[in-house]
């Protein structure tokens, strides 16, 4: 604020134009009990508050609350624009800043000197920052449910856990990964997901595609699910194998226990012999199930207990997630000049930032900005450009008129 003080008897009682209130932040945050981004459909812009305008007698106005936005554990943050990755969000109530809310503007208070004791020049605030960003979540399980569509995985998460996923008699019923606990015993739980169905060419987003293949990256063993109705069910578990490697080397080494369901069914019994010997052929051990019957279902979950205990926890992204977000110093008054038709382009963050904060009605403001200018040489770097009086001059949203 530009104000001077007023008092009764009190003459010329100096400036006290107080500061502006500081914008808030936007911070991402874990929220333990999400498991899908799907919030996000309907929201797609996030604009924290402003601060409150300063007041007389150098009263500061209020900051603004940061806006704190929830998303599941396994959240992974990348700047769309430059493909880097800002976070890798996993714990609960962790949270990363995404964007700063600028600072407030000073009130006329902090512009007096001994030459000038009555200023008429403040600021305005800070610009925000903005930044569009993707998120991309990874659930976190300790195992992971692939297969074929329609070969049972959405049945064993439903019978080993309090999960209810959507079953029925067709391929991709399942549309969104689930997740489930399974309690193995008093002191032994599992934390299973269950991915919707591959089919060949998944690692190119074939069918639901790579949507669902990232969520395998973060599960440390594999329930690999075998149609016992399928035609060649050797085939189907080589398929989906090789997806799993053609999307990221690492997942073709992640341990599996190879699963054939629906032995409850006679054709399924009748086969099985065979099943198991083209498996053995191959030297693949596979268990036998039936999912609906919840057959054998115990033996699965020890097994993969047992293979959980001989594998390493995951490496994590090693990335700096705690606040604040380091960004590298950029040099602050960098520049350009572009000669267009309506006249010249001034462009640069700093110089930008500047005039966003000037306030414009203000002569010593405005002054203030004709300094900056001069001190970091744009006003000799346009006459070397061939600025030339009465031409506009266009610095962000702002339009100046060139006076020599």
């Amino acid at each position: 604020m530009v104000h001077f003080h007023r008092e009764k008897f009190v003459n010329r009682g100096g400036p006290d134009g107080g500061d502006g209130g500081r914008g808030g932040d936007v911070i991402l945050e874990v929220r333990p009990t999400m498991n899908t981004l799907s919030v996000f459909r309907h929201q797609l812009k996030y604009i924290a508050q402003d601060g409150k305008n300063g007041g007389p007698n150098n009263m500061s106005g209020k900051s603004a609350e940061n806006l704190v936005v929830y998303v599941p554990p396994g959240t992974i943050v990348i700047n769309k624009e430059t493909g880097k990755v800002l976070g890798d969000l996993v714990e609960s109530g962790q949270q990363l800043l995404i964007a700063r809310g600028g600072r407030g503007g000073r009130g006329n208070q902090h512009f007096a000197t001994s030459r000038n004791q009555a200023p008429r020049t403040g600021e305005k605030g800070e610009p925000a920052e903005e930044f569009t960003i993707k998120l991309e979540l990874k659930l976190i399980a300790d195992v992971g449910l692939v297969g074929l569509p329609n070969a049972g995985k959405s049945s064993f998460l439903a019978a080993v856990t309090n999960a209810n996923p959507k079953i029925a008699d067709y391929p991709f019923t399942t549309l969104e990964a689930a997740l489930g606990v399974a309690q193995i015993d008093e002191e032994n739980s599992l934390v299973i997901a269950d991915i919707p169905g591959l089919v060949e060419g998944a690692h190119k987003g074939v069918g639901l595609g790579f949507a669902f293949l990232k969520h395998v990256q973060r599960n440390r063993v594999l329930i690999h699910m075998i149609d016992g109705l399928a035609e060649d069910p050797l085939a189907d578990y080589t398929q989906i194998n090789n997806e799993l490697a053609l999307f990221d080397p690492k997942l073709g080494s992640k341990p599996q226990v190879v699963v054939i369901n629906k032995i409850d069914l006679p054709d399924v019994k009748n086969r099985l012999p065979a099943i198991r010997a083209s498996f053995k052929k191959a030297g693949i051990q596979v268990m036998t199930i039936s999912a609906l019957a919840r057959t054998h279902v115990v033996d699965v979950l020890k097994k993969v207990q047992e293979l959980l205990q001989q594998t390493p926890e995951p490496e994590p992204l090693g990335l700096e997630t705690e606040l604040p977000v380091y960004r590298p110093e950029e040099n602050r008054y960098e520049f350009s000049i572009e000669r267009i038709p309506e006249g010249w382009r001034v462009s640069g963050k700093g110089i930008e930032r500047a005039a966003a904060m000037t306030l414009w009605e203000h002569e010593g403001s405005v002054r203030r900005f004709q300094h900056l200018m001069e001190k970091i040489g744009l006003d000799d770097a346009l006459r070397d450009a061939g600025v030339e009086e009465g031409d506009t001059v266009f610095i962000a949203d702002f339009e100046l008129e060139w006076m020599d």
